[in-house]
């Protein structure tokens, strides 16, 4: 292994460990050979204590100008999505330098400024659920799934009644 590992931690004295634990980056390295070059990102992100404060065209026009922002300055592209009340499930690709935390978190800041809730309020659940997707994985298939949460959560009766889903940018996935 080629320098991959950065430094060795060790525990405090007294501590009854006697081994050393290496530190390895935060992305597995086999990751940059499967998934080389712009991965298709499916994203999950949740209001602190599903608190239901999403579903507003204020939240969706920002989520919209932020995705269309991302994609025509930095190639960033938000494909298929769905805001839901309490979370928010899109789809996302980037370039290879594309880094999708900062990304998520500056998604997440942007929507904050619309709800309505004092400063000092927590809004959002820490962190989020990604998942990339495989060659052997359908887009197609996962959206399905999503775009049916407003009928399970028992907003509407069929996906296209839901107003706060939509497609920023075509991805084409087989």
């Amino acid at each position: 292994m080629g320098g991959e590992t950065t430094s060795a931690l060790r525990f405090p004295q007294g501590s009854g460990y006697k081994i050393r634990v290496r530190e390895y980056p935060k992305l597995p390295p086999r990751l940059r050979w499967i998934f080389a070059h712009n991965p298709l990102f499916f994203v999950t992100f949740c209001t602190y204590e599903r608190r239901k404060l999403l579903a507003l065209d204020a939240v969706h026009a920002a989520f919209v100008a932020f995705a269309l922002k991302a994609n025509s300055q930095h190639s960033i592209a938000v494909g298929r999505y769905v805001i839901m009340p309490d979370h928010v499930h899109l789809f996302v690709r980037g370039p290879d330098d594309f880094q999708l935390g900062p990304w998520v978190g500056m998604l997440k800041q942007a929507l904050a400024n619309h709800i309505a809730l004092p400063k000092t309020s927590l809004i959002w659940q820490r962190g989020f659920f990604d998942h990339v997707l495989r060659n052997d994985e359908s887009y197609g298939n996962k959206w399905n799934y999503v775009q049916d949460n407003p009928i399970r959560a028992g907003l509407v009766s069929n996906p296209e009644e839901w107003p706060y889903s939509g497609e920023i940018v075509l991805i084409d996935r087989a």
